[in-house]
């Protein structure tokens, strides 16, 4: 039986979840880390703080975030041993909401290359977010943000081919890091940015994905 993303109004109870109100700081952004407001100068506490705190990608787990799985109340499946697998049992839509579209190609430019895992990541990071009070409200306000993304230019994207393979994927993700079906390793970042770039002052880090480090 195929995946659908239509549930009854108690399914759609099942899955609701909050996320906490974060806090952030002020701060300027890199041009070669746009994903990540980071303070030019850096603490050296900051920096061993950052380091302490490393996780390999080894080291994450992910699991389900819910109880409940992302399927309708008729199905049979039994909920995803992986998130593989339920990136497997996600029918793509033929239409796209506006927001999973943004949030959908969020991770297609900032994490297409990334595991299934770190794409997870930066797609919860853009959920939490929208719920966090500090940023706006909707996929598309947060990704359109000004000075957020380096892959927006002037209020817009570049060109996707939404035939491919790794489009498709990112949907799927898009849609199970919505849903919350599904914990990433970084869950209740707000920030990101390249592991290639130093360490990050006044922020809380949480994982290591992959080539992102993630922090609140």
């Amino acid at each position: 039986m195929t995946l659908s993303f239509r549930f009854a109004s108690t399914l759609s109870l099942a899955l609701t979840f909050s996320f906490a109100v974060l806090a952030t700081s002020g701060a300027t952004a890199r041009p070669q880390d746009p994903q990540i407001r980071v303070n030019e100068a850096q603490s050296p506490l900051a920096g061993a703080s950052d380091a302490a705190s490393s996780a390999q990608p080894a080291e994450i787990a992910v699991q389900p975030l819910l109880d409940a799985p992302v399927t309708d109340t008729q199905s049979s499946r039994l909920p995803a041993a992986s998130l593989a697998e339920l990136v497997d049992q996600v029918e793509v839509p033929e239409t796209l909401s506006p927001d999973i579209a943004c949030l959908a190609s969020a991770i297609y430019f900032e994490a297409k290359s990334e595991s299934l895992a770190g794409q997870l990541a930066v797609g919860r990071v853009i959920v939490a977010r929208t719920a966090s009070g500090r940023f706006p409200s909707s996929y598309c306000g947060v990704v359109m943000q000004h000075s957020q993304f380096s892959f927006v230019r002037g209020g817009a994207m570049p060109g996707i081919d939404h035939a491919s393979r790794v489009w498709r994927q990112v949907v799927r993700i898009a849609l199970i890091a919505d849903r919350g079906a599904w914990k990433s390793p970084a869950e209740g970042a707000l920030f990101f940015r390249a592991a290639r770039v130093g360490a990050v002052a006044g922020k809380t880090r949480i994982a290591r994905v992959d080539n992102q480090i993630f922090y609140r």
